[in-house]
């Protein structure tokens, strides 16, 4: 299976070609082909789709786009290729699968083949790639992204176009190139690269006189549309085309006559490095700037930064082989030593360059400005590369800038020189997973990486993918062709001794971390190391603050002193417009080295109470305005330092969106601590934002963890507060058959009221009362639910916890409608209504409208049930909360199916898809009903005895008898026509079930 993008959107297999329905669905997987490797939000998603103006509907719209791509795509045989859930979504492919990828890896390889020389090959990968086009590119795809993306892929054709015709000039095809670029000069009058091709192959095809109207054809354009003269080059090639002295054999991508070489030719240049792995695209990149980008006055400046051990020298290095030959008049190299102590001084180095450029020793000035004048004059003219590797700053580099546009500089440093003037800088980033494993394989070359894969992953997880860490471990492996990977994997698994197994010869990962520590000031390394204690995957500029006990400005300073060192990475700003910043693993583990050998241990303990604290402070301040389960704030004695951190008021999810990574993982290490105040302090504040983002899984493993921690402590207040979290979530949000869902929630709902009660905590006690009523409705006991229910609401009005009074009224309420008292139940859900409108928590108000709209329909109301469900579904929305959107999709469907209305069986669906997406088992199960009721009216009960029998299954393990009735009801009117005798045992065991519960009505009703 293949996919293309270059033209229309399609799927091809071995028959023919397949469009996807709809341009938005087809833009939705160009979108994710553009991206292939990468983990792409719905947000992101929507963004792409619809910039800044997505409709209500667009989650929606994206959920159904990706169920009809995964329909289409497994229906011709792919498979589940597009995986993912509500954290993001990744297409499974392989880039030679998608034509896209393909033409740019042609480019690539044909650029780098073209600059060894190798023309004959360039110019066919490159008409390989080129043959992939077929049309203009996303033709049939729509997206707010599109355009952009049609216009880099169509830059990068026209770039490949012109990289063919450098390479067939050079084979002497010039007639060739006459024909083959005509057309794209015409379609692209203004572009002047394409424009001096086509004037170099007019004149070598003996048509002089075309090639200088073809020049002033598009001078007289561009001064007409930009006001512009031509560039110094195309206007020097005029110049050699009018006196006939173009050469019939130029220098690669030049247009110019080159200069004479002035000899000697410096070729200083360390030597490339033959197992150079991975970075095709920063390769490229660096290449580009090298030859492409200059200016007709100015130099071309290139720039790599990146922390110690990336591999900035070994880019440069290659991509200063690869760009040689556009410098055929030489190539200077230096290492300027920037992380040493000592750096090299630029009247030093100068010397070097003069007695490399033919400059006899004694002729060199002493002065600084005389030799950088010196300098420039030897390369004035001249084509020349110069590389200055490891620069410290840009007082040391800039007497080393020639004065000459011919000629191009690469700097390499740990920090982003931006004082240099006109440099155009490359973040190096660490090596993605793929990458690391195969330097891995490259640098131990004995085939156990490819053997022993899952175990080479685990290596180079723990160099965190650091090309020098990586190619120490693939040198200890060298030296010790015995081991087995999984061995080695063992050994760095320590983190204390990782940084110490990470050496060998004169390679150590601890030895270039120490160059950037050492030159920070004091109060920088104090940060570093303070930071280093915490386990955290990114962070703010607050916690800075917070460990040094120092306003954030003062903080944030010494913060950009360590990205500056490329100890930290500045990782932009965050949804709550926070700036944030992360650490490098092994950075991490130097960090956490220093601080053990130079803080004591009651510093580094304070500085740790000081960080989770702050996170406390704030997140306790904002989990109040998150709506949610409105239970009693019961907090702990965990300190709550005060931060300079301003609440603008806005909305409280966008912070806790920010920083919910990092906070899951401050809890995880408050537990591994010990800290269990803390421990269930942050994860108490978690709960209701876990709940409306649907964070099930993350809720239970939390809360299970914090709970262990607090009973090794004997904190019961702390283990109190986790069960009645877990006890909702594993309740309500997993599939579990190992029994009644309801009889354990029942027993802990119980043990919690005794719990509360021994730590005099009544508003606690409110809570776990209006569990007991809403167990005791479940198992068919709804007086004896509407006794917990008035007790709860008795403790929460003598707290004053007004959560917990209109909980009461719902669970009162339920248990009313059990009785079949409709009047009694919609007299609480009103009183509800006004508690929890008087709180301010709008989540829990959908959730009252819900109970008041299935009121409203048993009651044969259908327009009061459609108006409640209506403002109750425009609540979650307008909260992104599909977990309440649910119930409600599900209870429009059940009314819809009242009314004969068609947009019954979509509602239950939809109800289905994401009650499935997020474990809820209840409504699973309810959802599964109304499908079955949709079928049997339809005339089809085949169809619906599937529906029902896993709804009848899903409710025998909720342990909800009065639904489990139900279900075996309709099971039982499936199976009249299908299977009689099954229907008569169903309809018994209903008709059992509903005396138990006292409706004998219903059991009357059944056959």
């Amino acid at each position: 299976m293949r996919f293309t993008v270059l033209g229309p959107v399609t799927v091809v297999t071995a028959e023919h070609q397949h469009r996807l329905p709809r341009a938005q669905t087809r833009g939705l997987l160009a979108y994710m082909l553009l991206n292939l490797g990468q983990r792409v939000s719905r947000e992101a998603m929507i963004e792409a789709l619809w910039g800044g103006a997505a409709p209500s509907t667009a989650k929606s719209q994206v959920h159904n786009a990706i169920t009809v791509i995964r329909a289409r795509l497994a229906e011709l045989g792919a498979g589940d290729v597009f995986v993912g859930g509500p954290s993001g979504y990744q297409l499974l492919v392989e880039p030679d699968q998608v034509d896209a990828a393909a033409f740019e890896a042609k480019a690539r390889q044909a650029r780098q083949v073209a600059g060894a020389g190798g023309h004959d090959e360039a110019a066919a990968l490159l008409r390989e790639g080129l043959a992939l086009w077929q049309g203009a590119p996303l033709a049939d795809a729509s997206g707010s992204y599109v355009d952009a993306a049609r216009a880099r892929l169509v830059e990068r054709r026209l770039t490949a176009y012109e990289d063919l015709a450098d390479s067939e000039l050079e084979l002497g095809r010039a007639e060739a190139v006459v024909t083959e670029i005509a057309p794209l000069v015409d379609e692209y009058p203004m572009r002047e690269r394409l424009r001096a091709r086509q004037m170099t192959a007019l004149y070598r095809s003996g048509r002089q006189v075309e090639a200088l109207q073809s020049y002033r054809a598009y001078r007289t354009l561009l001064a007409e549309h930009e006001g512009l003269d031509p560039g110094r080059e195309i206007a020097d090639l005029e110049s050699l085309i009018l006196r006939a002295e173009l050469p019939e054999a130029p220098q690669r991508a030049q247009m110019a006559v080159p200069a004479l070489p002035l000899p000697p030719t410096p070729a200083l240049l360390p030597p490339d490095i033959p197992d150079f792995t991975g970075r095709a695209g920063e390769v490229d990149a660096v290449y580009r700037l090298l030859t492409e980008t200059r200016q007709p006055t100015a130099l071309a400046i290139a720039g790599i930064a990146g922390m110690g051990g990336v591999g900035k020298t070994t880019l440069a290095v290659r991509s200063a082989h690869l760009a040689a030959t556009a410098y055929p008049d030489g190539q200077l190299y230096v290492n300027l030593r920037g992380a040493q102590s000592s750096p090299l001084d630029p009247g030093d180095v100068l010397a070097r360059f003069l007695r490399a450029l033919g400059v006899d020793n004694r002729a060199i000035p002493h002065d600084l400005v005389e030799r950088t004048e010196l300098y420039r004059s030897r390369v004035a003219g001249r084509r020349v590369l110069v590389v200055l590797d490891n620069a410290a700053s840009e007082e040391q580099i800039r007497p080393l800038l020639p004065g000459a546009p011919t000629c191009a500089v690469l700097i390499t440093s740990r920090a982003r020189l931006t004082g240099v003037e006109g440099a155009r800088w490359i973040d190096l980033e660490v090596f993605s997973p793929g990458e690391a494993i195969e330097l891995l394989a490259v640098v131990a070359d004995d085939g156990r990486v490819t053997a022993q894969r899952s175990d080479a992953a685990e290596i180079v997880r723990l160099c965190g993918g650091l090309p020098l860490a990586v190619r120490v471990a693939g040198a200890r492996l060298t030296a010790r062709p015995t081991w087995r990977l999984a061995h080695l994997a063992r050994l760095l698994g320590d983190e204390r001794q990782r940084l110490d197994r990470l050496a060998t010869g004169d390679l150590e990962v601890r030895a270039s971390l120490a160059l950037s520590y050492q030159a920070l000031d004091r109060e920088s390394r104090r940060l570093l190391r303070l930071l280093g204690l915490f386990d955290v995957p990114h962070f703010s500029a607050w916690l800075a603050a917070a460990v040094l006990e120092r306003p954030v400005d003062d903080a944030a300073a010494h913060l950009e002193a360590l990205v500056d060192a490329q100890l930290l990475s500045g990782t932009g700003t965050d949804e709550a417009g926070q700036n944030r910043y992360r650490f490098h693993d092994l950075v991490r583990l130097y960090a956490r080295e220093r601080a053990e050998r130079e803080d004591s241990e009651q510093d580094r303990s304070a500085a740790l109470a000081r960080g989770f604290g702050g996170w406390l402070a704030v997140a306790e301040r904002l989990a109040a305005r998150v709506p949610g389960p409105p239970f009693a704030p019961i907090s702990g004695s965990a300190p709550r330092p005060a931060l300079a951190w301003e609440d603008d008021g806005g909305d409280p999810l966008t912070w806790f969106d920010a920083e919910r990574s990092v906070l899951i993982a401050a809890i995880r290490q408050t537990c591994a601590l010990g800290l269990d105040e803390l421990a269930f302090d942050l994860a108490g504040c978690m709960e209701k934002y876990f709940d409306i983002r649907g964070m099930y899984t993350e809720w239970q493993a939390i809360n299970t963890r914090v709970i262990e921690v607090c009973r090794a402590s004997g904190n019961l207040r702390g283990e109190a507060v986790m069960r009645r979290g877990l006890t909702e979530v594993i309740t309500w949000n997993t599939i579990d058959h190992t029994g009644e869902a309801m009889v354990r929630f029942e027993t802990e709902a119980h043990e919690l009221v005794a719990m509360f009660e021994a730590l005099g905590e009544r508003r606690g006690m409110s809570d776990a009362e209006d569990n007991c009523a809403w167990a005791a409705s479940a198992r068919g006991a709804p007086a004896e639910a509407v006794e917990h229910g008035l007790r709860a609401l008795r403790l929460a009005e003598e707290t004053g916890h007004i959560g917990g009074e209109a909980r009461a009224h719902v669970a009162i309420a339920v248990a009313r409608s059990e009785q079949l008292d409709l009047m009694a139940a919609f007299t609480h859900l009103t009183r509800a209504l006004e508690r929890i409108r008087a709180l301010g928590n709008p989540r829990y108000e959908a959730a009252v409208l819900q109970f008041m709209g299935i009121g409203y329909v048993r009651a044969g109301d259908l327009d009061s049930a459609e108006r409640v469900l209506e403002d109750s579904l425009a609540i979650s929305r307008r909260l992104s909360d599909s977990y309440t959107e649910v119930l409600t999709m599900l209870e429009l469907a059940r009314l819809y199916l009242r009314r004969g209305d068609p947009r019954a069986r979509t509602a239950a669906e939809t109800s289905l898809a994401l009650g499935r997406e997020y474990t809820m088992s209840h409504h699973v199960a309810d959802s599964l009903g109304v499908l079955g009721e949709i079928e049997l009216a339809a005339g089809r009960p085949d169809k619906a005895a599937k529906h029902l029998e896993e709804s009848v299954a899903l409710w025998r393990t909720r342990g909800w008898l009065s639904f489990l009735a139900g279900a075996l009801a309709q099971l039982g009117r499936a199976y009249t026509v299908t299977d009689p005798e099954a229907a008569k045992a169903v309809f018994d065991e209903a008709r059992e079930l509903y005396l138990r519960l006292d409706n004998a009505e219903a059991a009357a009703a059944l056959p």
